[in-house]
């Protein structure tokens, strides 16, 4: 072995942790439903809600978790140990059978 390899060479999934996905999709999500709660609250809706704004107040419980999820993914990354991701992927090839031989 090489010092390269033995070398710990580590970095974070970054904008491919599927936290910053879910945080970025239920922050979209979350403002639209609060917009519509803000501009389209009829009393109608008014009447069949129980005189609860629900898109106004899910949009806003939508936004807090995709700022939570946003702000665990910051606090807590997730680290990828590419020394260790290479030797998993040898020994993936290694047990990998045959396939072309007839």
């Amino acid at each position: 072995m090489t010092a390269e390899t033995t070398t710990p060479r580590k970095h974070t999934a970054g904008l491919f942790d599927v936290r910053n996905i879910i945080a970025v999709l239920m922050g979209i999500y979350g403002v639209v439903l609060f917009i519509m709660g803000l501009v389209n609250f009829t009393e109608e809706d008014k009447r069949k809600a129980d005189d609860i704004n629900l898109n106004l107040w899910c949009g806003l419980g939508m936004f807090v978790f995709a700022v939570g999820m946003a702000l665990w993914c910051y606090l807590r990354p997730i680290v990828v140990d590419e020394v260790e991701l290479e030797r998993d992927k040898a020994a993936a090839e290694m047990s990998k059978p045959n396939l072309t031989e007839d």
